[in-house]
């Protein structure tokens, strides 16, 4: 099972990732949201990554010029999370060779059959919260998602903390799992936090 860490803003955090490893750090690269990061900022952290670890840019109905000006070459997966359509998913597979994952604000199985039809490598499957589009820390329908069964691989996120991960990750069954607002103290990334839920994971996997 796959591990992203979403949310990257400060040195410190890409540290902790170094440290701690998961699969995918993520990087929210649209403007107008709390954890939103300038270009110049994003470059700086990148350059701090290490190699192993995978690039994940998080865009909102992005204009695509400006995406793919900026952005497609720094990255190894961009991930759509506003209302992108099977056109925009389809221009932007001209032109990116990475991975692209559609996140899904799911309230029922069929906003989650829509958005398989759109053409993306993965999904992201989160809570729906009106007026939100992530980040909440509100968990996600599980026995739905467990139900839906998406036909691609998928990462389970929303509220996903040390106390319900196993218990979400045995019901859901998901590919991976995407964590932001779980591993944070006061709005920023906590390194205790990371490295516990990490560690469940990691145990999860070995059973």
């Amino acid at each position: 099972m796959k591990i992203k860490i979403c949310g990257m803003r400060r040195a410190e955090d890409i540290g902790y990732i170094n440290k701690y490893r998961p699969d995918y750090a993520g990087f929210i690269l649209s403007d107008g949201f709390r954890r939103s990061i300038s270009y110049d900022t994003f470059r700086v952290l990148v350059g701090g990554l290490d190699g192993g670890i995978k690039k994940v840019g998080v865009f909102v109905d992005e204009p695509l010029d400006r995406l793919l000006e900026k952005y497609t070459d720094k990255l190894d997966v961009i991930q759509l999370h506003g209302n992108e359509d099977k056109a925009y998913a389809a221009k932007l597979r001209e032109n990116f060779s990475g991975e692209i994952w559609k996140a899904v604000r799911a309230s029922c199985k069929e906003d989650i059959e829509k958005a398989c039809t759109l053409g993306c490598d993965k999904l992201v499957i989160d809570s729906c919260v009106a007026g939100k589009v992530g980040g909440t820390g509100l968990t996600a329908d599980w026995d739905m998602i467990a139900a839906a069964r998406p036909d691609i691989d998928f990462f389970l996120a929303g509220g996903l903390d040390s106390k319900n991960i196993s218990r979400a990750v045995k019901r859901v069954r998901p590919f991976g799992v995407d964590l932001s607002s779980s591993v944070e103290t006061d709005g920023v990334k906590d390194e205790a936090k990371i490295r516990e839920i990490i560690e469940i994971i990691r145990n999860i996997r070995r059973i």
